[in-house]
C-alpha cells in the first residue's frame, strides 16, 4: 500500500498507475527514479525496433528526403513557412531576399495588386498567414500574404499577364478616377451657381432694388469679409462664410 497524499490506494486498485508499484517492480533499479526507468525502457524499445530511429541507414535514408531551403540548401527552414506557404526557405535568406520573401498584408495586396477579396480568401489559390491583429487585439486576425507568390497570381496570364499589365490597370482606374472628380466638380459648380442666382435674387427683392453684393435696403457696395475655409467631410470642398452678411461660397482646391 502507498500513500498517494490523498488516500491509501493499492496497485490492484488503478493497476496501470506506475506510481503505486513498489521500488523492485518490473525489475527498476534502486538509484533510478520512476520517470528516468521509463525513459530507459522507451529507449530500449526504440533500439529494438527495426523502423525505428536506430535502424541501420535510417539517418542516410531520411538525409535524402529532407528538406532543404531553396536558395542556400540548408535543411534549418522554417517549417512553419512549409507548412502554411508550401515554401521551404530558411531565416537567414528570408531577410537576404525580402523582394522575394516579405509578407504583405492584406490591405497591401489589394491595393498594391489590385487583388479582390475572393481571390485572396481562396487558401488553395494565395495560402496566407494570420496573426493577431497588431492595431486592436478584438478585431479579426492579420492575413498576410508571400510576395512572391502574390507576385506570381498578379502577373499571370489569370490575372493582369505582367507588371505591364499591372500598370495599365493602374492608369485605367487612375483616369475613370480623375474623370469622375471631373464630373462630380461639374455637378456640384452648376449647384453653387443656381443657390448664387437665387440668393442674388433674394438680396435684390429684399433690398429694393439694386445688384447682388449692395448692402441690404442701400445703394452702398458691400464688400465681403470672408473667414477661413472651413472643409465639408460629406462634400469634399472648402466653405468660406462672410463674417458681416454670413453669404457662403464654396470652392474646391486642386
Amino acid at each position: 500500500m502507498t500513500d498517494t497524499k490523498g488516500g491509501f490506494l493499492t496497485a490492484e486498485d488503478d493497476p496501470h498507475n506506475k506510481a503505486l508499484y513498489s521500488k523492485d517492480h518490473d525489475g527498476k533499479p534502486a538509484h533510478m527514479t520512476q520517470r528516468d526507468w521509463e525513459r530507459y525502457q522507451q529507449l530500449q524499445a526504440a533500439r529494438k525496433d527495426p523502423h525505428g530511429p536506430f535502424a541501420p541507414g535510417a539517418t542516410v535514408q531520411d538525409s535524402g528526403k529532407q528538406k532543404k531551403c531553396r536558395e542556400c540548401g540548408t535543411v534549418d527552414i522554417d517549417w512553419k513557412w512549409d507548412e502554411v506557404f508550401k515554401c521551404s526557405i530558411c531565416s537567414v535568406c528570408k531577410e537576404k531576399f525580402p523582394e522575394k520573401y516579405s509578407l504583405l498584408t492584406k490591405t497591401e495586396a489589394k491595393e498594391d495588386y489590385l487583388l479582390t477579396d475572393p481571390e485572396l480568401k481562396d487558401e488553395e489559390l494565395l495560402p496566407h498567414l494570420e496573426r493577431p491583429n497588431p492595431h486592436k487585439s478584438t478585431w479579426n486576425n492579420m492575413m498576410l500574404f508571400l510576395r512572391f507568390q502574390v507576385e506570381e497570381y498578379a502577373f499571370s496570364a489569370k490575372k493582369w499577364g505582367s507588371p505591364e499589365g499591372l500598370d495599365a490597370e493602374f492608369e485605367r482606374r487612375e483616369a475613370d478616377k480623375k474623370k469622375r472628380k471631373e464630373a462630380q466638380f461639374r455637378t456640384k459648380l452648376k449647384e453653387l451657381k443656381k443657390r448664387t442666382q437665387f440668393e442674388a435674387h433674394r438680396r435684390n427683392r429684399e433690398g429694393g432694388g439694386g445688384s447682388f453684393g449692395d448692402t441690404l435696403g442701400g445703394r452702398q457696395r458691400h464688400v465681403h469679409q470672408w473667414g477661413r475655409p472651413v472643409d465639408n467631410a460629406e462634400t469634399g470642398m472648402s466653405v468660406k462664410t462672410c463674417v458681416d452678411c454670413g453669404m457662403e461660397v464654396e470652392e474646391i482646391v486642386f
